[in-house]
């Protein structure tokens, strides 16, 4: 079974965003601003990537979607970053209405849309575990009987850690969060035009029926200065330094290495 992942790298879209701006070329000039790509690539690099190149079953894709507009030297570092790991494809597109060119691109992926897939969305400061696509198929698998019998069901993973980067190393705090945008799943059925992106993660469950996982953590949220939903007044999470044993849990599961997150910071 095509397992998809999608993820959205600073793309410029119309819409999308919990935080509006006034025109498109507003918006790109908010996502391009270096600071903030300095830091989505640090992020990208040290805590996104690990763990998809850990991967326990490596048959899956994911789509890696950015702007036209993206500067040459930008879109350069990226194919570099991502050129290591054979199931990421880089896909440009011109600024479009959000949902409209996500369910696009997802469908258009699809092999054989006769046949059923697995989606997941991805985000670029985001990591799940490294058992995450295996876990994924077994759940599929071991829900046969109820998939079968409904065009789209979602599988959710959720626990995990909400996590903060930087030159003094990794803060973090455990957190239980059902149906975040980390280690959620979509199960399509053949012939359903149906994608993940075309609902928002937490209402997943209003439209169908959907399956959670109380396992070990498998995914990390990102906590840092351009999360879209920290622009706005949000509940503060309080977090402290990664103990010993957390060290080694981020190591093993996520395959996020702490001195090479301090490394990638220093040199600020």
């Amino acid at each position: 079974m095509q397992v998809i992942g999608l993820c959205r790298f600073s793309y410029p879209c119309l819409g999308g965003f919990q935080v509006g701006h006034d025109s498109i070329e507003a918006r790109i000039d908010y996502l391009y601003d270096p600071v903030r790509l300095e830091e989505r690539f640090r992020l990208f690099e040290t805590v996104a990537l690990p763990g998809l190149k850990a991967q326990t079953d490596v048959d899956f894709e994911l789509l890696v979607v950015v702007g036209t507009s993206l500067p040459e030297p930008h879109l350069e570092r990226l194919h570099d970053l991502v050129g290591t790991i054979p199931q990421v494809r880089v896909i440009t597109e011109p600024p479009r209405p959000h949902r409209e060119v996500m369910k696009e691109i997802l469908n258009k992926a699809r092999r054989d849309p006769s046949q059923p897939c697995a989606q997941f969305r991805f985000d670029d400061d985001d990591a799940v575990g490294v058992d995450f696509i295996a876990k994924l198929r077994k759940a599929i698998d071991d829900s046969a009987p109820l998939l079968v019998q409904h065009k789209s069901v979602a599988l959710d993973w959720n626990k995990g850690f909400i996590a903060e980067f930087g030159a003094h190393g990794i803060r973090a705090t455990p957190t239980f969060r059902p149906f975040y945008t980390a280690a959620l799943a979509m199960f399509v059925n053949g012939n359903c035009p149906l994608t993940v992106m075309n609902f928002a993660h937490d209402k997943l469950p209003r439209f169908m029926p959907a399956i959670s996982f109380p396992d070990q953590a498998m995914y990390i949220r990102g906590h840092n200065d351009f999360n879209d939903s920290r622009q706005k007044p949000t509940r503060q999470v309080e977090l402290t330094p990664l103990s010993d044993d957390q060290i080694e849990l981020f190591q093993n599961r996520f395959a996020i290495d702490i001195d090479t997150v301090r490394a990638a910071y220093r040199s600020d």
